[in-house]
């Protein structure tokens, strides 16, 4: 079992505070519940020394049940210690005095993307900017983060992308993430594949070997859930409306993808607009790895797609003056 260095100690939050701060983890400040958890919102004592003074934060108090807890428990930590990113998750610090082991978070106010699929109050110049931000936060994950190495993230999905008060997306849940080698073609996990239903790279799934291609393709997904405002899979359908990777790709192939769109998007779009940005999501779910394109490119797709929308939009005001 890892753990945890002393040079993170300074990110020691001590579990009154949390009590406290969360009114001892009154009903009233529940979030939601997570995969690790129940989530809460709260805001820390001036005296704690990780976070500024009125500093609102999402406390996730994990439900330990087994050592796997406990390992991501400290691999979140340890990732947001050693990872800083503009569109990743904010760690303020963490406890884990007794049985208690809690993670404390910045709250981000808009909460996560899966609560506003089908929320006909965002544009599509704004699930753009959603979407560029979390790629850019993969693309440093896969690219960035150091010399000889990359972050896997494992667990790519629309719960697992916050958002701002500005509506900037945050990556978050990194207890299932692995590090591995840049000069190296696979990163071979012996554990079966982790991930969540409906996300998860069949590839992975069938061979066990992992590679960043496995975060595109999680990606990928979440890109069509966000155009088509419904989630990744919807139990009450035995046919290929259950998996939407599988939806997609049988409406793709009649050249109907419209019919499964939100409605209300459609008059929002230039037409060159969705075509960019189809053309990435659909290359991200390739069923051959190698014919992904790697999250630069995917942050080059949807930056074309986000420029062409705001042209179309600027020629829409001269039009109208």
């Amino acid at each position: 079992m890892m753990s945890l260095p002393q040079e993170l100690d300074h990110l020691r939050i001590p579990f009154d505070d949390i009590k406290s701060a969360t009114s001892n983890f009154d009903y009233q400040n529940f979030l939601g519940q997570g995969g690790f958890g129940p989530v809460y919102k709260g805001r820390l004592p001036s005296s704690t020394r990780s976070c500024e003074p009125g500093t609102d934060v999402a406390v996730k108090r994990l439900d330990v049940k087994g050592g796997c807890r406990e390992h991501e428990f400290l691999m979140e930590i340890v990732m947001l210690a050693s990872y800083k990113h503009h569109n990743l998750v904010s760690l303020v610090g963490f406890s884990d005095e007794g049985n208690e082991k809690v993670l404390v978070y910045k709250h981000e106010v808009n909460g996560s993307l899966d609560n506003h699929l089908s929320s006909t109050n965002l544009s599509w110049e704004q699930r753009l900017r959603i979407f560029l931000g979390a790629a850019r936060g993969l693309e440093y994950l896969h690219g960035g983060v150091g010399v000889g190495y990359r972050v896997l993230h494992r667990d790519v999905k629309s719960s697992n992308i916050l958002l701002d008060a500005n509506w900037e997306a945050k990556i978050s849940d990194f207890g299932l993430s692995k590090i591995g080698p840049t000069n190296q073609q696979f990163t071979f996990l012996v554990t079966m594949a982790c991930g969540t239903f409906g996300y998860v790279d069949p590839q992975y799934v069938n061979i066990g070997i992992l590679t960043k291609e496995s975060d595109v393709y999680s990606f990928g997904v979440v890109l069509f859930e966000v155009l088509c405002g419904r989630f990744a899979m919807l139990g009450e359908y035995e046919d290929e409306r259950r998996f939407l990777s599988r939806l997609v790709k049988f409406h793709q192939e009649k050249g109907a993808l419209q019919e499964i769109m939100m409605p209300n998007l459609l008059d929002q779009m230039d037409p060159y607009s969705l075509e960019v940005f189809s053309d990435t999501a659909f290359q991200c779910l390739n069923e051959d790895r190698k014919q992904r394109p790697t999250m630069d490119l995917v942050v080059k797709g949807l930056d074309t797609a986000l420029r062409h929308q705001l042209v179309s939009y600027l020629n829409f005001l001269k039009n109208r003056m």
